[in-house]
């Protein structure tokens, strides 16, 4: 795709984001994945920011995609990624993130071992509509990603 990638050091951490995202593909290859989250979470588990990436495939397509469209539209959304940081607050030493998966519906059926890593989540939400900062969005046949970043409304109450 001719761009540079960072990768994490940690073999660790590669394998989660990995396995991860193998185990989202076909569930996002059928539509059933609607938003994917990285959520960043403070001490006591409140969320203090989710990044958003809202999902639409259109299945009418096929195998009738033009790799190289799809690959000029994913080269400028991900350009974009490194630049978000200033809209972003710094964040306490003491957090940790996780991937979370909103699903359009739930699967009927499980036909790989990495689609049975899915499982319903607990995470806390903010009880007021959050600040959304839009970040970058593309189209191109299959595929349209929004991307945008969430933090607590002001109106939020304290935990």
């Amino acid at each position: 795709m001719n761009l540079v990638v960072h990768t994490a050091r940690h073999p660790e951490l590669r394998d989660y984001i990995h396995s991860a995202v193998s185990g989202l593909l076909p569930f996002i290859k059928k539509g059933l994945v609607e938003r994917v989250a990285v959520i960043f979470f403070d001490s006591d588990n409140n969320p203090m920011e989710r990044f958003m990436f809202k999902l639409a495939v259109d299945q009418s397509c096929g195998s009738n995609v033009k790799e190289a469209d799809l690959e000029f539209s994913l080269r400028s959304f991900f350009i974009k990624l490194p630049v978000i940081e200033s809209a972003t607050k710094v964040l306490p030493q003491n957090c940790r993130w996780e991937i979370t998966a909103y699903f359009r519906s739930l699967p009927q059926e499980i036909s790989s071992k990495n689609e049975g890593l899915w499982l319903p989540t607990d995470t806390k939400q903010w009880q007021q509509p959050p600040l959304i900062t839009p970040i970058k969005s593309m189209s191109s046949q299959p595929l349209s990603v929004q991307l945008y970043l969430e933090h607590p409304s002001v109106y939020e109450p304290k935990p």
